[in-house]
């Protein structure tokens, strides 16, 4: 039995598809079942709530050997550590007196860096990784650049102003991937019986790509002039402020920019193994241009 958390998250519901199609037994913990597609509540055993509720975790660990965990992190708590660390204290609880052997999940590029310590969303991602590792249980973490995905919560500035906007350097060339190639990976793993162990598995996308690429390629997908426009961290933070984000989340993705323009995510080697399929091209004329043209 492999327990998958936050189901209807875009990488969650990707991920769903490639186990169902596995045929592989599974139990969802979700907020709101009546979010999952009808075809996918018929197939997979449901256990309602919240995933950082201890008795919703031993619930749903009862009678299963895999974990994917995946924290969407609350946008009004304290900071990064209590989003991420804090929320995942039950189920960490939880994996020491159940039978969950193996644990994917989704984390941040970064460990080892000098700038892992002060890198905001990351810090506290890289902190839940360790918590899960002080259980002994096998884990495969997942670590994550930017998501191309991430571009689709600028679609209004994108339509208003043909133009999208970060704290980072336009030019500096950084790894990114897609949510649809995250999914492949976290099942590939989820239904491999044969590892052991502890490791951190990077993915990375299939290239390094700057904004300023983006926008170029956003330009000819779309058939309009989209530009990058580099914004002041101050800026930054203050839209998410708006947003209704706590000054200590808001920092977070404040200083997760910050690093990243520092080069945070170019800590690890790019290799075949590590890079994934999907070009930043394909996932515009695919993911893009349909969210463009139809939102």
């Amino acid at each position: 039995m492999i327990v998958v958390t936050a189901p209807t998250s875009n990488i969650g519901r990707q991920l769903l598809t490639h186990l169902l199609a596995a045929h592989a037994p599974i139990r969802v913990i979700a907020r709101d079942a009546s979010r999952l597609p009808p075809e996918v509540r018929a197939r997979v055993d449901i256990v309602e709530g919240s995933h950082a509720d201890a008795d919703i975790v031993q619930r749903a660990f009862e009678g299963a050997q895999r974990l994917f965990w995946l924290v969407p992190a609350d946008p009004k708590a304290k900071d990064v550590f209590e989003a991420y660390v804090d929320f995942s204290r039950p189920a960490a609880a939880a994996i020491k007196a159940s039978g969950i052997t193996h644990v994917v999940d989704i984390t941040a590029l970064g460990r080892g860096t000098a700038l892992a310590a002060n890198a905001g969303y990351v810090t506290g991602s890289l902190a839940m990784d360790d918590l899960f590792a002080a259980t002994g249980v096998n884990l495969r973490a997942l670590t994550m650049p930017s998501f191309m995905d991430n571009i689709l919560m600028q679609l209004q500035p994108l339509r208003e102003k043909d133009a999208f906007f970060l704290p980072i350097p336009g030019d500096l060339p950084l790894p990114s991937c897609s949510t649809h190639d995250i999914a492949a990976v976290a099942a590939h793993w989820l239904l491999d019986n044969h590892w052991q162990g502890q490791q951190e598995i990077a993915v990375l996308g299939p290239e390094n790509i700057s904004f300023n690429q983006m926008a170029q390629i956003m330009s000819e997908v779309l058939g309009r002039e989209i530009t990058y426009q580099q914004i002041s961290p101050e800026a930054y933070k203050a839209q998410f402020l708006r947003f209704g984000f706590s000054e200590g989340m808001a920092e977070g993705l404040t200083a997760m920019a910050r690093a990243k323009g520092e080069g945070l995510d170019l800590g690890v080697t790019r290799t075949p193994e590590n890079s994934t399929p999907t070009h930043f091209r394909h996932w515009c004329e695919t993911v893009l241009k349909p969210a463009f043209i139809t939102d």
